[in-house]
């Protein structure tokens, strides 16, 4: 990972092929532009190392768009984004509808024109399908306002310089109504294949990862419905660097 060079795309990994057959390291990018979608839904079961993804993909972002805005929501409060707890814009358990309410007020003054800047605006939400699962138990009503937010910022935000990163183990349709999760750019599975998810997410390619085998922090890259990668994530050789910069980014001191 190269902390100093930030660049106007979002590097995933390496393609899974190049490096098995040659250990070539074939970047896999994500183009951050306000031209493309860059909405992202990332998928694992617990070991697949969706975490540690999730991690560099804060990171580079940070270092992608210096200029950009980003909240953490992390709803489990799992011990790999501990380190964040005293960022400002980190959010923990029920106080993540916080994030979600700031990126939408966001989003709303920028449709509205009261907002005139297009900074990047970037909400990472972590373990999504759980809380709302949780929240409609709760609560049926509030449980539709959250995903009817969710909804607008996957349907709006592109033109609008406002981003959702969803991750999550199952990606259920009812969590993400009037078809929504179809408005997301690049769709990231990593860890052992799981067919009911793969039919979910992937059923036009489902041909191209039968008999497909994947280990921790390897998994399936589909940018735009069409385009399908094989995807190694890297290894991050200053663990305590990346910090530095995740907990900068959302405001706090290191």
């Amino acid at each position: 990972m190269n902390f100093d060079n930030p660049a106007p795309r979002l590097t995933l990994g390496y393609d899974l092929d190049s490096w098995k057959l040659y250990r070539e390291k074939m970047h896999i990018t994500i183009d951050l532009s306000p031209k493309t979608n860059s909405h992202i839904l990332l998928c694992g079961m617990s070991g697949s190392g969706k975490s540690y993804l999730e991690q560099q993909i804060l990171c580079k972002l940070a270092l992608a768009e210096p200029d950009g805005e980003i909240h953490f929501a992390d709803y489990k409060g799992d011990d790999p984004f501990q380190y964040l707890e005293n960022c400002p814009r980190y959010y923990f358990f029920k106080d993540t509808l916080k994030a979600l309410d700031t990126v939408h007020g966001r989003l709303l003054a920028r449709q509205s024109g009261e907002d005139t800047s297009r900074n990047p605006v970037t909400l990472i939400w972590d373990e999504y399908m759980a809380q709302v699962l949780a929240l409609t138990s709760e609560d049926k009503k509030a449980a539709a306002v959250v995903m009817g937010k969710v909804s607008e910022i996957l349907m709006l935000g592109r033109s609008l310089s406002v981003r959702l990163i969803i991750s999550c183990q199952r990606p259920d349709a009812l969590a993400f109504p009037a078809g929504s999760r179809l408005n997301v750019g690049s769709i990231i599975l990593v860890g052992a294949y799981i067919r009911s998810i793969y039919e979910m997410l992937l059923p036009d390619h489902m041909d191209l990862v039968k008999g497909r085998q994947f280990g921790r922090g390897e998994g399936v890259v589909l940018f735009q419905g069409s385009e399908l990668h094989f995807i190694k994530v890297g290894a991050v050789s200053d663990t305590h660097r990346m910090e530095e910069i995740c907990i900068k980014a959302l405001g706090g001191k290191t």
